[in-house]
């Protein structure tokens, strides 16, 4: 079969499942890259060690691929560029982007023995262009929640999730937020369509269920703005990813302070339903585990303590 017959075939019923889910199915985080540049110069440079440099091809990982994904030698990757430590935009949005995720899928593709085909995408519309074939695999940071896992294939890489930043100097909330009733009568900025927002939502009565204020939510399309209301406040607090705000609040510009995990999520790559791909991108991520390039690309970013011991297909969402 021909590769873009096998696209066609294996698109063929996720496309119609996915596209009603596109206002759902987003990634962990959101954000416009070059706001989250603009943005109180928040952004530091971008490591310049190169632990994907050694990665070559191993035959017997790059056996498990389809032979037309093999004999083309290419992959089509739609990646969301726009919060560090995963993926930005260090010297500006008209340079090459850097970060964790970029990292790792390249090693990934040098393990495989073939090409990605990388383009910038709005992380909203990546899980729905996996359904309609314009993308191989899509990565933005993508948790792996319950309902993603009814459209969406993943391959776990990292395990990040959900967390809460406040401005400076607050002292509201203590040093951590460990239940949602801590945030009631506050006002918490988020990313519009993210598992941050659906959480928020899906726990919207608890505060009037504790005869309490309820908590306002406050989304935004780019981190950017996020921070900026933070930094104005109009929001007393930014619920993100776990990693993201713990970098945002080691960038002395950004004034945060983070207040601790949340809630983990296991991310992966994401792939259509159904995808024949997913047994060599795991066995691709458990070889780089194994050699210990996986160990190199977290410690480059400071992610280490997000570290996963081998790499799972569809695990089920964190309790």
């Amino acid at each position: 079969m021909k590769l873009p017959e096998l696209r066609t075939r294996l698109r063929g019923a996720a496309v119609l499942a996915l596209l009603p889910l596109l206002a759902t199915l987003t990634a962990c985080g959101s954000g416009d890259a070059d706001a989250t540049v603009r943005a109180g110069g928040q952004v530091s440079p971008a490591p310049t060690d190169d632990p994907v440099a050694a990665v070559h091809k191993v035959d017997t990982v790059a056996a498990l691929l389809p032979s037309e994904v093999r004999r083309a030698g290419t992959l089509r990757l739609g990646s969301s560029i726009g919060f560090p430590p995963s993926a930005y935009y260090p010297n500006g949005p008209d340079k090459a982007p850097a970060g964790q995720d970029l990292d790792i899928a390249e090693a990934v593709a040098k393990v495989l023995g073939v090409a990605l085909e990388r383009q910038d995408a709005s992380f909203e519309t990546i899980l729905p262009a996996l359904g309609s074939g314009k993308y191989d695999i899509g990565t933005g940071n993508f948790g792996v929640t319950s309902e993603r896992l009814k459209t969406i294939d993943f391959v776990t890489y990292i395990n990040d999730g959900q967390g809460f930043a406040v401005k400076k100097g607050n002292t509201t909330l203590g040093t951590a937020v460990t239940d949602l009733t801590q945030l009631c009568g506050l006002t918490i900025g988020t990313g519009a369509g993210t598992t941050f927002e659906a959480t928020l939502t899906a726990q919207k009565t608890v505060c009037t269920r504790a005869g309490r204020k309820p908590y306002d939510v406050k989304v935004y399309s780019e981190n950017a703005a996020t921070l900026t209301a933070l930094q104005q406040g109009r929001i007393d607090v930014i619920m993100s990813t776990i990693n993201g705000l713990r970098y945002q609040a080691a960038q002395p510009a950004s004034g945060t302070t983070f207040l601790g995990e949340f809630h983990r999520l296991d991310v992966g790559f994401a792939f259509t339903k159904g995808s024949p791909l997913t047994k060599a991108f795991q066995a691709a991520v458990d070889e780089l585990i194994e050699d210990g390039t996986y160990a190199r690309i977290l410690k480059k970013w400071g992610t280490s303590a997000s570290a996963i011991e081998r790499s799972e297909i569809n695990p089920p969402e964190h309790n």
